[in-house]
């Protein structure tokens, strides 16, 4: 008898908006060659598994199990670099082609056939997980699993955007919406000595980036009171991406960190693009960027602000993130 394993469960709905993870009995999977089992310590939850839940995004895979922000410990299909028992984090990208020009120009985030954890491919929310052997990264032993877990997408991605915004040492930076993402990203900001403007909903929200030392915080309506050089999104909302262009002085450039966006308004093209402003998006994210961002948050003592979920409790900690409800990261410990 093939061994089993707990997990939560994705099927296709019968309509729109009825999705909702069951927790059942599944076959833990088989390791083939060039992949490792991770018996899963945690698994962050993020938007887009609220997204991919709730039927924003097409679903690639029926049944599904979610999750992609995975921080486990080798169980089987060890290699030299991967001994028994190392722990490591998996993230969003769970693989690339390697042979598309995207992949050949060294921009597997863009890659035109690339594998996605926890959407095109069973994910973390389940007591074991498959991943690729190269697709998996060391994780600085300063860093417990709950706090770990949240740094492989929220804060990968974060960081992702910071660099595509363009970020330079010193810019005025504003971060529209607070969630998972956005305190992570203020943490490597401050380390560049850059000022942060925050604008969110929700006073919680406002007050952890005031005591995470932002400069300025604001409501979402709420206009900072300096231009600023750079400035992201993380809310799926266009009139967020409105707002945060209207930040900007010329030059400026605004980063849309988001998978999916409900629209982008009509807008004034002379008072809020003109002056050579840009709109720019975020897609994915490299290994490099993953490496790199874990170095500086291994350097800088990066610790996410977490509230950990059960297993059972899956349903509820995305609706703690659907909800802004959680201030910081939302993590599930399968083992708990």
């Amino acid at each position: 008898m093939k061994p089993s394993m707990k997990a939560a469960v994705l099927h296709k709905p019968l309509r729109a908006g009825t999705q909702r993870l069951v927790i059942e009995e599944i076959p833990r999977p088989e390791c083939p060659p060039g992949y490792v089992l991770l018996r899963v310590r945690a698994c962050g939850v993020c938007r887009t598994d609220l997204h991919i839940v709730a039927g924003d995004l097409p679903s690639l895979r029926s049944p599904l199990v979610p999750g992609h922000q995975i921080v486990g410990e080798v169980a089987e299909g060890a290699t030299p670099d991967l001994p028994l028992g190392a722990r490591v984090g998996v993230s969003w990208m769970g693989g690339v082609d390697g042979t598309c020009p995207y992949c050949e120009r060294g921009l597997e985030n863009l890659c035109d056939s690339p594998t996605f954890t926890g959407y095109s491919v069973d994910g973390g929310y389940a007591e074991y997980a498959l991943a690729r052997t190269d697709f998996v990264f060391p994780l600085p032993d300063a860093l417990d699993d709950t706090h770990a877990a949240p740094l492989l997408c929220a804060g990968i991605i974060g960081f992702r955007s910071l660099r595509v915004a363009g970020v330079e040492p010193g810019d005025r930076v504003g971060l529209f919406g607070f969630g998972a993402s956005a305190h992570l990203a203020i943490s490597v900001l401050q380390a560049w000595g850059c000022g942060v403007y925050v604008a969110t909903r929700g006073e919680s929200h406002r007050r952890l980036a005031a005591a995470l030392g932002a400069v300025w915080v604001g409501s979402e309506q709420d206009k900072p009171p300096v231009a600023l050089d750079r400035a992201i999104t993380f809310a799926p909302s266009g009139d967020v991406v409105i707002a945060a262009l209207g930040s900007l002085r010329k030059g400026g450039v605004v980063a849309i960190n988001a998978i999916h966006l409900d629209r982008i308004p009509a807008f004034d093209y002379d008072r809020l693009l003109w002056g050579e402003r840009q709109i720019r998006s975020v897609t994915n994210m490299t290994r490099a960027d993953a490496r790199d961002f874990l170095a500086i948050a291994a350097r800088i003592g990066l610790r996410p602000q977490a509230t950990t979920f059960t297993l059972a409790e899956a349903n509820e900690a995305l609706r703690a993130i659907e909800n802004d409800s959680v201030d910081g990261a939302a993590v599930i410990l399968p083992g708990h």
